[in-house]
C-alpha cells in the first residue's frame, strides 16, 4: 500500500494480500504497519451500498492514463457525447479528478450548481440523456484550488459514486487523473461489488508517455481491471486546408501500435491533432457534433463503434 507522495513498489503484494506489511517488500513503506496490522482488509460498508446504487448502471468504462496532458478528459467527454448521439440511451460521465476538475468547462457546463434531492445529489445535465458529476460544480470558483490528502479524495469519490442519483443508466464513463494512486485505487475498490466493462488507456505516441502508460496497464494487471484497449491521441498532425499529416510527436519507439503488439492488447485507434478540437472543448461544445467532417470525427466514431468496445458494451446507433 502507499500514502500520497510515495511510490508503490513494482511487487507490492497488495492490501489485501495475507503478506501485507510482512513481505520483504513492504520495508520502507509508511502503511507498512497498517497493513500488517489487517485493517485495510476490513470491507468498507460503502462498497456493498454503491454496489446496490450502481445496480442499475448497464455498463461501466473507466479512462486511464499514467501520463497527464494526453487528452483523458477530452476523450470521455467525447465518448459520453457519441454515446449520447443515440437517444434511447441514457448516459453519465462522472469526473473523478478532484484536484483537476475540467469535465465542467469541456461540458459548457461552467457555473452549473449540484442540487439535493431526496434520492441524493443530482446530477448536471448537458441533454435529456446526458448527465455530469464533477467536484467542480462544488467549488465556488473554477480557479479554487482543492488542496486535499488522500483520504478526503477517497471520500469524495465514494460520496459520487453513492450518494448520487444516478438512475437507470446505460452507460457510466469515469473520467480519471493520471497516474495510479488514491482516486485510481479508489474508484476500483468501491466499484469492487459491481461490475466493471473495463478502462480504455490513453497515450500519446512518444516514448515519455508510453513509459508511464504501460506503468498504468500493470496497474489494470494487478488490480485485476479488464482492458478494453488503447487510443493513441495526438497521432499526427492533419492540416485542415490541405489534409496532410505532419509527425508532431513522433512515435520513436514504434508509439502505441507497437506498444500494443508488444503487449497483446487491442489498438483501438489513432486520433490525430486537430486545433478545432481544443477550441471546442474550451467553448464547451461537442467536437463530433461541431466538425463532423473532420478526420478525427471519424476515427472518434470508429473507435466507439469498434468490435473490441461493443464486446465489451451493447450495439449503438449514432445519428
Amino acid at each position: 500500500m502507499r500514502g500520497a507522495s510515495c511510490v508503490i513498489p513494482t511487487d507490492c503484494p497488495g492490501t489485501q494480500s495475507e503478506q501485507a506489511g510482512k513481505s520483504s517488500s513492504c520495508e520502507g513503506c509508511p502503511n507498512q504497519k497498517l497493513c500488517a496490522s489487517g485493517a485495510t482488509k476490513a470491507a468498507d460498508p460503502a462498497i456493498a451500498e454503491i454496489g446496490e446504487k450502481l445496480s442499475t448502471v448497464k455498463h461501466k468504462i473507466l479512462v486511464l492514463s499514467g501520463k497527464g496532458g494526453v487528452g483523458k478528459s477530452t476523450f470521455s467527454a467525447h465518448l459520453a457525447h457519441a454515446l449520447a448521439s443515440d437517444a434511447t440511451k441514457e448516459v453519465a460521465l462522472l469526473d473523478v479528478d478532484i484536484c483537476g476538475p475540467s469535465i465542467p468547462r469541456i461540458m459548457g457546463l461552467e457555473g452549473e450548481q449540484v442540487h439535493q434531492s431526496g434520492s441524493g445529489w443530482s446530477p448536471v445535465y448537458v441533454d435529456d440523456n446526458l448527465a455530469v458529476m464533477s467536484i467542480g460544480f462544488l467549488l465556488s470558483s473554477p480557479d479554487d484550488a482543492v488542496i486535499w490528502r488522500g483520504p478526503k479524495k477517497n471520500g469524495m469519490i465514494k460520496q459520487f459514486l453513492r450518494d448520487v442519483d444516478w438512475g437507470e443508466l446505460d452507460y457510466l464513463v469515469v473520467d480519471t487523473p493520471p497516474g495510479t494512486s488514491d482516486e485510481h485505487l479508489s474508484i476500483v475498490q468501491y466499484l469492487s461489488s459491481t461490475h466493471v466493462d473495463g478502462a480504455v488507456i490513453i497515450t500519446t505516441p512518444q516514448e515519455v508517455s508510453l513509459q508511464d502508460v504501460r506503468k498504468e496497464i500493470r496497474f489494470c494487471q494487478k488490480v485485476k481491471l479488464p482492458i478494453i484497449g488503447v487510443v493513441e491521441n495526438m497521432s499526427g498532425f492533419v492540416c485542415p486546408k490541405c489534409q496532410n499529416t505532419s509527425q508532431i510527436f513522433p512515435p520513436t519507439t514504434g508509439g502505441a501500435e507497437q506498444m500494443c503488439a508488444d503487449l497483446n492488447l487491442p489498438l483501438l485507434g489513432k486520433v490525430p491533432l486537430d486545433p478545432r478540437i481544443a477550441r471546442s472543448c474550451d467553448e464547451g461544445r461537442s467536437f463530433l457534433a461541431e466538425v463532423p467532417d473532420s478526420p478525427a470525427t471519424q476515427i472518434y466514431l470508429d473507435i466507439v463503434k469498434s468490435k473490441n468496445l461493443i464486446k465489451h458494451t451493447s450495439y449503438f446507433v449514432f445519428i
